[in-house]
């Protein structure tokens, strides 16, 4: 697998990749994550304009998940509920993780790009979340508490650190 930034060309199977991940979590117990045709077309076109969308693909190229990464602070990080974070160190943070389901690994692959990266990384992600809950758990994430999203709705906080 790789990794790259996005292109705007890209947006068509990134928005089909968004709509199987909505249908995937409704079947795994997570049905009020993405509602509303959350992430939009329009929202995803200007994460990709502004450098911080990136796509995995398989050996032949194909893009087969995608992803946000932000190096730097989130305003919604700010405040922590229940805990706290691990450090106060610069940190990398990883938004809309999504595959088409055709390989299992990409989540991992793509948290392990991000760790390269920069070795400070915190996400978030809604409590009915089991499946990403686990890996974040498998990959020695912490949770460290409660944030909320800028909607106001509650999401657990994680953050794994090698530095």
């Amino acid at each position: 697998m790789i990794i790259r930034k996005t292109i705007l060309s890209d947006i068509d199977v990134l928005m089909e990749i968004f709509s199987y991940a909505r249908q995937f979590m409704a079947r795994t117990g997570n049905a009020n994550q993405w509602i509303d045709g959350y992430p939009s077309r329009d929202f995803i076109a200007d994460e990709i304009l502004r450098g911080n969308s990136y796509v995995c693909s398989n050996n032949k190229g194909r893009i087969i998940g995608t992803f946000a990464f932000i190096i730097g602070d989130d305003p919604t990080y700010h405040i922590i509920e229940g805990g706290n974070w691990l450090n106060d160190k610069p940190y990398g943070v990883v938004h809309r993780l999504a595959s088409n389901g055709s390989i299992k690994g990409v989540g991992e692959f793509c948290f392990n790009w991000c760790e390269s990266q920069i070795g400070n990384i915190r996400v978030d992600t809604h409590s009915d979340n089991i499946v990403m809950r686990h890996l974040l758990e498998k990959l020695g994430f912490t949770y460290c508490g409660i944030i909320y999203c800028h909607n106001g709705t509650p999401r657990l906080a994680y953050q794994k650190t090698t530095n």
